[in-house]
C-alpha cells in the first residue's frame, strides 16, 4: 500500500479521507476573502486550501470559447473569465502560504505557468495539476523536476493518456504522483459522476495513491463524496466558497463552511466506527463474553462417582464453566464431587472421559 504524508495526515485506506477545500479564484480578487475562506476551512476541519495561479493571458487564447454551463457561469469566453480573477501576484500568494500555516492546513496551488511553478515552490508541499494539462508534455515535465509529490486530476482522460502523463513525469525522476479521478464538467451531472471509475484506476494504476476532485452540485455533496471514499479514494477535493448564493464562477458548485464541516464530522463518525481492519473481541466484550455466552449446566442433581449422561447436562448461560464445545469430553466422564441440579460444571468437579 501507499503511504504518504502531508502535515501529520497519513494517506492510506485506513485513515479517513484527506480534504481539499478548492478556492480556486472564488475569493474574485479580493485577498481579505481568500484569508477569510482558509479560517474558515481551518476552523471547519479541513486538510487543506487550494487556489490557483495563472495569467489569462498566458492561460487562453481570446477566441477560447466557454467548457462550462453558461446558465450558471454567464461569461462565455474563457480568457474574459480568466481576465476577471487572474489579479493575485506572487507576493499575494506567499501571503496566503504564511496565513494557511498560521491556521495549521496544508496550503495548495494549481498552477498554469512555469513562472507560478518556479515561485510556488518553496510555499507547497505539491503540486495540484489541472486535468486540462495532463496532454500538456513541457509543463508536466518541468513540475516533475522539482521533485515534489503531484496530485494530477484526470477528467476528461482516457486510460491511456493518463499512463502516458504518468510517464512523462517518471522519466524527469518523480515517481511521487496521486492521481484524481474527476469529470471535467461544470457542474458534473448525478449520472457523470462515474464513482467506480476509482476502483478501476486503483486496478490499473496500483502504484499510485488514488484520489477523486468533485464538480457535482452540494445537494447529495455528502452521499457522493463518501461513496467516493468507500470505492477507494483517499484524497478528496471539492470547490469552496464564502456564500454559495452568489452568481457565476464556482460558488454554484461549490461547498461553505456548514458543508464542510458536516463532512468531516461525518468522515470523522465513520472512521470511528469502522474502527480496527483485523477481526477479534474488544477489551469492552470481555464481560459478554463471560456472561452471555453458555456453558454446560447440571439438568439434574448428579451425585459424586456416578458417570455423567448426555441427559444429565444442557447448556445455559453463563459461561464462566465448561464451554459447550468440550460436551464430547464430559459425557462419560466421572462427577468427582455431588453437583447440584442447574450448577454450571466446573473443571475441578469432572474427570473427563478422553
Amino acid at each position: 500500500m501507499n503511504i504518504k504524508k502531508f502535515k501529520s495526515f497519513e494517506l492510506n485506506d485506513f485513515n479517513r479521507p484527506y480534504i481539499i477545500s478548492e478556492v480556486g479564484v472564488n475569493h474574485e480578487g479580493s485577498l481579505d476573502k481568500a484569508k477569510q475562506m482558509i479560517e474558515e476551512i481551518s476552523k471547519a476541519g479541513g486538510d487543506a486550501v487550494k487556489f490557483q495561479a495563472y495569467k489569462a493571458d498566458t492561460l487562453a487564447s481570446k477566441y477560447s470559447p466557454a467548457y462550462w454551463d453558461t446558465e450558471k457561469e454567464k461569461t462565455e469566453s474563457q480568457y474574459e473569465l480568466f481576465k476577471k480573477y487572474d489579479k493575485f501576484q506572487k507576493e499575494d500568494f506567499i501571503e496566503l502560504a504564511d496565513y494557511a500555516n498560521y491556521y495549521n492546513i496544508d496550503f495548495l496551488v494549481t498552477p498554469f505557468d512555469v513562472e507560478s511553478v518556479d515561485f510556488l515552490d518553496p510555499l507547497i508541499p505539491a503540486y495540484k495539476i489541472a486535468s486540462a494539462d495532463i496532454t500538456n508534455k513541457p509543463f508536466l515535465e518541468y513540475i516533475a523536476k522539482k521533485k515534489k509529490p503531484i496530485l494530477l486530476s484526470t477528467g476528461a482522460s482516457s486510460i491511456s493518456e493518463i499512463w502516458r502523463a504518468v510517464e512523462w513525469i517518471e522519466s524527469m525522476g518523480n515517481t511521487d504522483i496521486i492521481l484524481l479521478h474527476c469529470v471535467l464538467n461544470y457542474p458534473t451531472a448525478y449520472e457523470d459522476v462515474n464513482l467506480g471509475m476509482i476502483e478501476h484506476m486503483k486496478r490499473i494504476f496500483s502504484d499510485n495513491i488514488i484520489g477523486y476532485s468533485d464538480h457535482s452540485l452540494t445537494d447529495n455533496m455528502n452521499d457522493v463524496l463518501v461513496t467516493a471514499w468507500h470505492f477507494g479514494a483517499v484524497i478528496l477535493e471539492k470547490h469552496y466558497t464564502w456564500n454559495k448564493n452568489l452568481p457565476g464562477n464556482d460558488h454554484y458548485h461549490a461547498m461553505d463552511y456548514n458543508d464542510l464541516k458536516m463532512l468531516v464530522d461525518k468522515f470523522n463518525f465513520n472512521k470511528k466506527i469502522y474502527g480496527n481492519f483485523h477481526k477479534g473481541y474488544l477489551e469492552s466484550e470481555v464481560n459478554s463474553r463471560r456472561y452471555a455466552r453458555r456453558s454446560l449446566v447440571a439438568s439434574k442433581a448428579i451425585e459424586t462417582g456416578k458417570i455423567i449422561e448426555g441427559s444429565d447436562i444442557t447448556c445455559k448461560r453463563p459461561g464462566t464453566g465448561i464451554p459447550p464445545w468440550m460436551i464430547d469430553n464430559v459425557i462419560g466422564g466421572v462427577a468427582l464431587d455431588e453437583i447440584k441440579e442447574d450448577e454450571v460444571l466446573k473443571f475441578n468437579k469432572i474427570k473427563f472421559s478422553n
